[in-house]
């Protein structure tokens, strides 16, 4: 008999939590309160929206007018029965909008604001509402009003819940023409793209073509611009006054061919980064081993090499899918009147007001992206290792036709990106095109412009810089305690399912999602709304999740014994923070930083509804300069987003080098 046999049943005694222990469950709350805030229930707030209606119930309100004396006979009408009568209004006149509103003399033809008549009129139920001015009048007695007041009168709309939004969303062709369109478009830049960027990683990984490391930075060029920029480069090129508009045959940029060739652009690094990572990673004896079979060269590249590549072909066409789809810039600049959904919503929420419709809208685009984002993570979950300890990394051998080719392909490839970037900067610095080319910088006077002036710029500087410092601070701090916390699974859990989120949000949703939340009175957080930090929440929410995951990457690499080591000697957890996990990871930190303020610096979509006069940003000036045609200074705000990012990105690599020079000399012993 052991020992435990002899020891009496009992209730389990749980270990006393640690002060450590306390203070990282507690900044685990608080983090996870901090998405709940700026994710969850804006999310919350946008589809309880989707399913609000509005409707003016003419039944809802009597009337009662006096003869010429303003003698009442006592007879009672309702506006329903005038309207019966009289045929003023339709159905779909009173299925209207949160601030829809109905004039009440239009059911009297006769009216006349100098008439003597006095009009009485009063809410038949609880809900009824009407303004008389800007005076709201709830309750169900009676108000007497003279002809001149009567004329102001206006009924206010009824809530109500249903899915009344989503049958006409389905049931009107132009709005349900933008889901196919969306779908198209983001299917055949998909293809395009997943095609160029793995040939392009191919070269670079399987060849011993010159110049790899000038291409590879060519390749992640695009990352540093607005989505917006490849758009008006292409009006530029091949527009109706376009400089070659005589290669597309007639056919007209503004549509579908516009879109996928600025998407193709857009996402063509994202793609390549993610295909060049699953190339590099090969294990070299499968391609002796397939030499010494005498297998061709084809075969090799089918038996071996695409399967190797698959979960990265498969997580690049995914990511780009959901770039293109969710996209708002680019459309938005080379559309014309191919409407799509990220659009839409623009245009229902900017030109018609319509915030239901909007968030109808949003709801639908938010399936697709989740779809792709869920098969993603669904694809890398079965991914396997390619190398094992036994593994030998593949060296490709030189062969001067292949490296030829694929030189040339490489160097049309990044002809296409830099010749993107090059008719922006030329356009920028020409006086009047295509009237006057003569250099000059007139187009940079963005003071004279619309779209905010050079505190736009700046605005966005300080953007980038602040979502660069808060975000890399909360984020890598919430990783660290979901990483390295022990016990709390099911709160660690729901934590990494808030930080997974953001990345299945389009930002033009959030962004309305944000309308919905913030800007409501009940709100006690409303005072953060047209100010700078609604702006900076809403960026580090919508890139949350890169950043999340590159934080855990580098996490996990830290053994927990170091966590177990510092608990023997007694040290504070946040000590061991500071002293070793920092510095360790500064790398990944780094890396954090400059994402984030990249991202703040060119993102369009996720702003474009939540800035004020006082917080304009250059990415959304962009915007506004385009529609109001000051095309060239679009031109010449985008490239200087471009060349402030770029050095950033040279900033960051100098400061890393010297950083890490100091904090990763341990590596080298």
């Amino acid at each position: 008999m052991s020992i435990t046999d002899t020891l009496p049943d009992g209730p389990k005694i749980k270990g006393k939590l640690s002060k450590d222990d306390l203070i990282m469950r507690g900044g685990m709350i608080v983090i996870a309160l901090y998405l709940l805030i700026a994710l969850v229930l804006p999310l919350y707030a946008m589809l309880s929206k989707s399913f609000s209606i509005y409707t003016i119930d003419l039944a809802a309100y009597e009337l009662q007018v006096s003869d010429e004396n303003g003698v009442f006979s006592g007879d009672i009408t309702t506006p329903a029965a005038l309207n019966e009568k009289y045929g003023v209004y339709t159905a779909q006149d009173l299925s209207t909008g949160s601030d829809g509103r109905l004039a009440l003399t239009k059911f009297f033809p006769d009216f006349s604001f100098r008439s003597p008549v006095m009009y009485k009129i009063r809410n038949t139920t609880a809900d009824g509402r009407f303004l008389v001015g800007s005076t709201l009048h709830t309750g169900t007695d009676w108000l007497e009003l003279t002809s001149n007041d009567f004329r102001r009168v206006q009924l206010r709309p009824i809530k109500a819940t249903g899915v009344s939004n989503f049958i006409n969303y389905f049931s009107t062709p132009a709005l349900f023409n933008s889901i196919k369109n969306s779908l198209f478009i983001a299917t055949i830049s998909t293809v395009i793209t997943v095609s160029l960027a793995f040939w392009f990683a191919y070269a670079l990984n399987r060849s011993c073509m010159r110049f790899k490391g000038a291409f590879r930075l060519i390749a992640m060029a695009p990352i540093l611009v607005p989505s917006l920029l490849p758009g008006i480069a292409l009006v530029y090129l091949f527009g109706n006054q376009g400089i070659m508009r005589e290669l597309l045959f007639g056919a007209s940029i503004y549509g579908p061919i516009g879109i996928v060739i600025g998407s193709v652009f857009f996402t063509f690094p994202h793609a390549f980064l993610i295909i060049s990572t699953a190339l590099a990673i090969s294990d070299g004896r499968l391609y002796e081993a397939a030499i010494s079979l005498r297998a061709s060269p084809w075969r090799t590249f089918w038996t071996v090499t695409i399967p190797a590549a698959r979960y990265g072909l498969i997580s690049a066409a995914f990511v780009v899918f959901n770039l293109v789809i969710t996209d708002f810039g680019l459309p938005k600049v080379i559309g014309g009147q191919f409407n799509v959904l990220a659009v839409d919503i623009y245009k229902q929420v900017i030109g018609q007001q319509n915030f239901e419709m909007g968030a109808v809208v949003s709801v639908v685009l938010v399936i697709p992206a989740i779809f792709a984002f869920g098969i993603d993570r669904y694809v890398q979950s079965k991914q396997v290792a390619q190398l094992s300890a036994r593994s030998v990394p593949y060296q490709p051998t030189p062969n001067s036709k292949t490296d030829n080719f694929f030189f040339a392909y490489s160097t049309l490839v990044a002809l296409f990106i830099v010749g993107i970037l090059a008719i922006c900067q030329y356009a920028a610095l020409i006086k009047f095109w295509p009237y006057d080319l003569s250099l000059s910088l007139n187009n940079y006077q963005f003071d004279k412009m619309d779209g905010g002036g050079w505190k736009s710029y700046f605005n966005s500087i300080r953007l980038g810089l602040l979502t660069a410092v808060i975000g890399t601070s909360v984020i890598f701090f919430g990783a660290y305690l979901v990483e390295k916390s022990s016990g709390f699974k099911t709160g660690r859990s729901i934590f990494q399912m808030f930080a997974m989120l953001p990345m299945a949000i389009p930002g033009m949703v959030l962004g309305l999602a944000y309308i919905f939340f913030f800007n409501n009175p009940d709100n006690p957080l409303n005072v953060i709304y047209g100010t700078m930090t609604i702006l900076v929440v809403c960026t580090v929410t919508h890139f949350y999740t890169v950043s999340h995951l590159t934080a855990v990457t580098a996490l996990k690499q830290i053994d927990r014994e170091f966590e177990s080591v510092s608990a023997s000697l007694k040290q504070p957890t946040m000590k061991l923070f500071t002293r070793v996990t920092v510095p360790v990871s500064l790398p990944a930190i780094l890396d954090i930083s400059i994402y984030l303020f990249v991202n703040a610096m060119t993102t369009v979509s996720a702003v474009v509804f939540l800035y004020s006069p006082k917080t304009t940003l250059a990415s959304v000036a962009v915007l506004n300069m385009d529609d109001a045609g000051d095309i060239a200074p679009a031109a010449a705000m985008g490239m200087m987003i471009f060349y402030t990012t770029a050095a950033a990105k040279i900033l960051h690599l100098i400061l890393s080098k010297g950083l890490l020079k100091r904090t990763q000399a341990w590596k080298n012993r």
